[in-house]
């Protein structure tokens, strides 16, 4: 139960990361005044990721030790390398758009383990 709760809301903090990395420029393009809030930030990016790292290597770890799939730990992990990376690199050494993309294609994959973690969960209805 703990790991379906952790799989989910990790689930959703990268639909959150994916969605601000993808319409926060396009909400800033269309209304500036969108540039005075909070999320639009760079602190925000950061706060998300202190949140996803611990909620998905708690989630993962405990999905792993329960069914054995290292394939689901590997995408988890390497998704969460590639968001470190993003956020470590930043502007600077990849550019903007380089983050962006990083940062979605590192939120997708650490979404696609925790659908695969939430999946096993079900399929073996453990209790966890």
């Amino acid at each position: 139960m703990f790991t379906a709760i952790l799989d989910r809301s990790a689930i959703g903090l990268s639909t959150l990361c994916i969605l601000h990395c993808l319409a926060l420029p396009i909400a800033l393009v269309m209304a500036p005044s969108v540039s005075a809030f909070w999320f639009a930030e760079e602190q925000f990016h950061t706060m998300l990721l202190y949140v996803v790292l611990p909620t998905s290597v708690i989630a993962l770890t405990l999905g792993c030790k329960q069914h054995k799939s290292r394939t689901t730990l590997m995408w988890g992990f390497a998704g969460l390398f590639i968001l470190i990376s993003a956020a470590a690199l930043g502007h600077d050494w990849i550019g903007e758009a380089g983050e962006k993309l990083f940062t979605v294609i590192g939120a997708i994959m650490v979404m696609v383990s925790h659908v695969l973690n939430f999946r096993m969960c079900r399929s073996d209805q453990c209790e966890h």
